[in-house]
């Protein structure tokens, strides 16, 4: 039964994109930036960790069940087959440094599909994942690459300093989120700088932010919330105080009796006006063009965070949108950096703490706990 959408999906084609004359400067510009960040908390904490996204909270492992009914719409790409994938899910926090839960900040959810078929992106040729990378809110924080390399810079000079003051800042700043929230509103700017609620990470809903090819189609991707137990926590508080880890000590104490499920969904690019591109920072309205789910993620009960976990996924796994296929290519000025960026930082990681970061082709590969 074919998907009725009004209006249609836009088709994909090539001319979409909008590459800028000095795309090139700013990917070099971004990655030295990056590369402070990495060698400033490598020097505190003696290990190299990401330059966003350092602090994990849990790092899981489940499968993806695309079901066998899906509109040929829904059915791009590697969802075009029915079937059980397995997967790794990483949740974490923005920050390249490793900082206590009070200072609030986005949270992210990096999850990691194996097994899927396809041709290949560049730098993912020897692999058969695809990975999908996104953040607790819809938009991203700077509409380019060159803005956000822009805005990056400031980040770098106030890594892994002054944590007292990043507490204060953020107490403030999640004051004055919760101003804006009542009257309806929500910045993004305030979350970002450290005005994320203290809530729980497993009842919110991640995004993409910036757009990917879908087969034949343009989309942005999110993961919701789907079973009763996750929902329960959406805006759930959790008490903080005192308790630097306490967004990890959650996930340990859900995961240890409790499973989850989450809803992939799909957004369909159907207006350039309203759902630019080359434009990150603008969400693309969801009353023109709804998400609709195309999958389930099943996580069972497990060991959420271990040493042997932090060594193994942390440490020795990369996510990134570029790796994957051709059909889910990542599109914008944004994606585009993060194709090099993510490389070298990668790579960085990978030199300093003397491993091989590679592609699994199984869960057993891990050599984790049984769950």
């Amino acid at each position: 039964m074919p998907l009725s959408l009004h209006p249609a999906p836009i088709p994909y084609d090539d001319r979409l994109e909008e590459i800028g004359p000095d795309e090139e400067k700013t990917v070099e510009e971004l990655i030295h930036t990056l590369t402070e960040i990495n060698q400033t908390t490598l020097r505190h904490e003696g290990h190299a960790n990401r330059s966003v996204h350092a602090k994990s909270h849990a790092l899981l492992t489940g499968e993806m069940i695309v079901p066998d009914d899906l509109p040929r719409e829904l059915a791009q790409g590697i969802f075009a087959r029915p079937g059980r994938y397995p997967l790794v899910m990483r949740l974490s926090t923005v920050p390249g440094d490793i900082l206590d839960d009070n200072v609030s900040t986005p949270r992210g959810m990096a999850v990691k599909i194996l097994n899927v078929d396809g041709e290949r992106l560049p730098d993912s040729r020897d692999a058969a994942t695809q990975d999908f990378v996104m953040v607790n809110s819809p938009a991203f924080n700077a509409s380019t690459a060159k803005k956000f390399a822009a805005r990056l810079k400031p980040i770098a000079a106030t890594t892994d300093r002054a944590e007292g003051a990043k507490k204060a800042l953020s107490a403030i700043l999640r004051g004055a989120e919760r101003v804006i929230e009542a009257f309806g509103g929500k910045s993004a700017t305030l979350l970002t700088l450290g005005g994320q609620p203290e809530t729980h990470p497993l009842g919110d809903t991640y995004y993409s932010q910036a757009p990917l090819r879908f087969g034949d189609y343009v989309v942005k991707v999110s993961v919701a919330p789907h079973s009763p137990n996750l929902t329960a926590l959406t805006d759930a508080a959790v008490d903080l105080s005192g308790r630097p880890n306490g967004l990890r000590e959650a996930m340990i104490e859900h995961f240890a009796t409790q499973g989850g499920e989450w809803d992939l969904r799909v957004q369909f690019y159907t207006d350039p006006q309203s759902m630019p591109i080359e434009d990150a920072s603008v969400a693309w309205p969801e009353e023109t063009s709804p998400y609709i789910d195309v999958a389930r993620i099943v996580v069972p009960p497990q060991s959420a965070w271990n040493q042997e976990r932090h060594a193994a996924i942390d440490d020795r796994l990369a996510f990134s949108p570029w790796h994957g296929v051709t059909a889910h290519r990542p599109l914008g000025s944004v994606m585009r950096a993060r194709r090099w960026a993510y490389l070298d930082m990668a790579k960085f990681r990978a030199h300093h703490n003397g491993v091989a970061i590679r592609e699994p082709t199984s869960l057993d590969e891990l050599k984790l706990d049984t769950p």
